[in-house]
């Protein structure tokens, strides 16, 4: 049996933490952070007019329970990683080197957060798509972070399966812009990149090809913006995480918050300002090729202890594949 997960470990991040002064945002098209060291000074900018820090230690240790305790899966897709540098420390540090093998590839986000994988399994080749553009926009290219591809292999050298994981645009609309421009455009954006995703697995996986699809998709899995990635060359995948079950009930909300989710199946709860009750949405997702459907047996998401998130914001999912 082989555990595949899937886990937003929310900004981790290796910046120094310091103060500074910030007099007005960056301009649209910047991002990052630039450092430049005077006399008696520095001056910071960053991306968006907020301070990057490191990740909380708190949090970076609640993270790392999650991933050791609850989920121990054999390959760990994950999202919001700063670079393979801080991802090699957490895992050395944090999980005790659960997993001797890591990829990370730098990707096109302007908050430097990546994808990538923990593996125990050996890997093969690993092939990056941050270039890939959308005929819709072809002088942009189309992913906001990359659709990373990985081969898992067995511990002789032969190849388990593939693996695709991702990070789609976010609902995220900064509080200057036009809110319903701004979600009409994220929310084309998140479609542009579901059409590619279908592109690039159709063009390299045959028929009967085993993969697996997965990451944080932003949407659930009956949003029409992903619709058209959950069929590959006329094969639709399988959610793996239609029936997952919890590791422990949610926290209820307080009096006058809502009922609390509708299902057991999510991993992201969103508060909206005003009176509107919590949001409770599958965001992170697990998508099974034709040839691993039949091996699927079992599905889980980690359920956090806090409405906010233990050391994330997202909740950690992963699925037992009888291979």
């Amino acid at each position: 049996m082989i555990s595949v997960g899937t886990f937003n470990l929310n900004n981790l991040f290796s910046r120094f933490n310091f103060s500074a002064a910030v007099d007005a945002p960056p301009s649209n098209d910047e991002g990052g952070v630039t450092l430049t060291f005077g006399t008696n000074d520095i001056d910071v900018r960053t991306f968006m007019g907020r301070l990057v820090r490191a990740k909380d230690q708190a949090d970076t240790d609640a993270i790392a329970r999650r991933i050791t305790d609850a989920m121990n899966a054999d390959v760990l897709a994950v999202q919001e990683v700063e670079h393979i540098g801080i991802l090699k420390h957490f895992n050395q540090a944090n999980l005790g080197g659960l997993y001797p093998h890591v990829a990370l590839i730098e990707g096109n986000d302007q908050r430097l957060i990546d994808v990538g994988i923990l593996s125990k399994l050996p890997l093969g080749a690993i092939t990056s798509h941050q270039t890939a553009i959308h005929p819709d926009d072809p002088d942009r290219r189309v992913f906001g972070r990359d659709l990373l591809e990985v081969e898992i292999l067995d511990n002789n050298g032969d190849k388990l399966f593939k693996l695709y994981n991702t990070h789609l645009k976010s609902h995220f609309v900064p509080f200057h812009e036009d809110q319903v421009e701004g979600k009409a455009r994220a929310n084309a954006r998140r479609k542009r990149q579901a059409e590619t995703i279908a592109r690039l697995i159709g063009g390299r996986e045959r028929s009967d090809a085993r993969y697996v699809l997965l990451g944080d998709m932003n949407d659930p899995p009956d949003s029409e913006f992903l619709e058209p990635m959950l069929t590959i060359d006329n094969r639709p995948l399988t959610n793996a995480l239609e029936n997952a079950t919890e590791t422990r009930p949610p926290k209820p909300e307080t009096d006058g918050q809502g009922p609390g989710p509708s299902s057991p199946v999510w991993t992201h709860r969103f508060n909206p300002s005003g009176p509107a009750f919590p949001e409770y949405h599958l965001y992170d997702h697990i998508w099974l090729s034709n040839a691993l459907t039949p091996r699927l047996a079992g599905a889980h998401i980690d359920r956090r202890t806090q409405h906010g998130g233990d050391g994330s914001d997202h909740d950690p999912a992963w699925v037992e594949l009888d291979l």
